[in-house]
């Protein structure tokens, strides 16, 4: 009689999931004629709040006209909002699920994002995430909404660094890499001081006008 084998009974390994740069790129190339908030956080299913921050951070990096910013923030706040809260999946209000891009439009921004995305995801790796198992998804929707408020705020480019921060702070939620969330948290430190530093200067130089003024 054979002897017994115990592989047999190893439970197959886990497939990784596929990466956000992949995501992104299928859903460029599936587009068709209009593509809607809605429809991409359906595609991105149960990584639709570490993705939706990737995406709506990107948009916050592009050169857009002035102003864009208190618009686009929005879904920003909405989605750390609901990470705080702890809820399961992301809910947009309509009027934002219906806001579309023509096929050709996303593509060219998915064709700015996702080489750089690739990039980065090429030093990304699960790693030193325990800590954070059971809390990172309510963490990162602290600091991305403190973040989130500062995007929406009218400061010339003031939202840019607050926007990479947190676009790295939804990668390492993705890819559970701790490390990328220092890093992360690292750069939102960075942008808090940069954009207390702006307001503290405006501040003197309003004091000092107002001095000579009167």
């Amino acid at each position: 009689m054979d002897g017994f084998d115990a592989s047999r009974l190893r439970a197959p390994p886990r497939r990784r999931p596929r990466r956000l740069s992949q995501l992104f790129t299928n859903l460029a190339h599936d587009a068709d004629e209009r593509v809607t908030i809605g429809s991409i956080r359906d595609a991105l299913g149960d990584r639709s709040f570490a993705a939706l921050l990737v995406v709506f951070a990107a948009f916050n990096l592009l050169p857009l006209p002035p102003g864009s910013s208190a618009f686009l923030g929005l879904p920003l706040l909405i989605v750390s909002a609901q990470m705080m809260y702890g809820s399961k999946r992301a809910w947009l209000p309509r009027f934002l699920l219906e806001k579309s891009l023509s096929a050709a439009q996303f593509r060219k921004i998915m064709d700015w994002m996702v080489p750089r995305l690739t990039q980065l995801e090429n030093y990304v790796r699960p790693r030193y995430w325990p800590f954070w198992r059971r809390r990172g998804e309510r963490i990162t929707g602290i600091i991305t909404f403190i973040l989130a408020v500062v995007v929406t705020l009218p400061i010339p480019l003031g939202n840019w660094l607050p926007a990479f921060a947190t676009a790295l702070l939804g990668l390492a939620l993705s890819e559970r890499d701790g490390l990328l969330f220092a890093v992360g948290g690292a750069v939102a430190l960075v942008a808090f001081a940069v954009i207390v530093f702006v307001f503290g200067v405006a501040g003197a130089a309003a004091e000092t006008i107002f001095s000579l003024v009167m």
